[in-house]
Parts: structure tokens; C-alpha cells; sequence
């Protein structure tokens, strides 16, 4: 079962996508259809449950399919739908809007 939404379209997607983890999964499925031991590796430091959960949350509000080939072992490939590959123009967005930003002076001298 899952939480229903909240109906501020900002509020929703801060839902769907908190924290940093959510958007960088996004960001990694965007180059296309990939299993959980290659978005793993593509995220450095982010724990196999953490993994896990945002992909179930994906998957149950129809950003991403998760694929079972029957194979041995078994080969699970997650994939964006239509749905999830529209966040492209929002992570566009907001590398375009982070890269703007200057970079703070490394060494400021405190005295005038």
C-alpha cells in the first residue's frame, strides 16, 4: 500500500523524489535501462536497502518498471516510463540553475 500524495504539485514531487539518493537514481536511469548492481556501482556510498526503497517507490507510482527475465540467475532491469523520462527537463533544469551559481572563494581574507 502506498501513502497517498499530498495535492501541491510541489509537495508531491518532494514526496516522490527527497533526498539526493531519489534524484541521482533518476539521473542514472536516464542513460537508459539498467540493473540494480550497475545503479549500485554508479552511486557510490548509497546502501543496497536505500536503493531498494526508492525503487519500489518508483515503481509504485509509475516512474519506472522493474523487468524479471527469466534467466539463470534471474536478471531484474529497471527502466523509466514515459512518466519518469519527463524528469529529464527537470534535472536539466536544475544542473543548468546549480552550474550558475559561482563557486565560493576557497580562501577569503577575513581582515579589509
Amino acid at each position: 500500500m502506498t501513502t497517498p500524495l499530498p495535492t501541491c504539485g510541489v509537495a508531491r514531487f518532494l514526496t516522490l523524489l527527497d533526498g539526493p539518493w531519489a534524484t541521482l537514481i533518476v539521473r542514472e536511469l536516464l542513460r537508459g535501462p539498467q540493473r540494480f548492481s550497475e545503479l549500485r556501482d554508479a552511486l557510490p556510498g548509497i546502501s543496497p536497502h536505500t536503493l531498494t526503497s526508492r525503487l519500489r517507490r518508483f515503481e509504485a507510482h509509475g516512474i519506472v518498471t522493474r523487468t524479471v527475465h527469466a534467466e539463470i540467475p534471474p536478471r531484474v532491469v529497471y527502466e523509466l516510463t514515459p512518466l519518469g523520462r519527463e524528469l529529464r527537463t527537470v534535472l536539466d533544469a536544475m544542473a543548468a540553475w546549480a552550474t550558475a551559481i559561482p563557486a565560493p572563494d576557497p580562501d577569503p581574507d577575513p581582515t579589509p
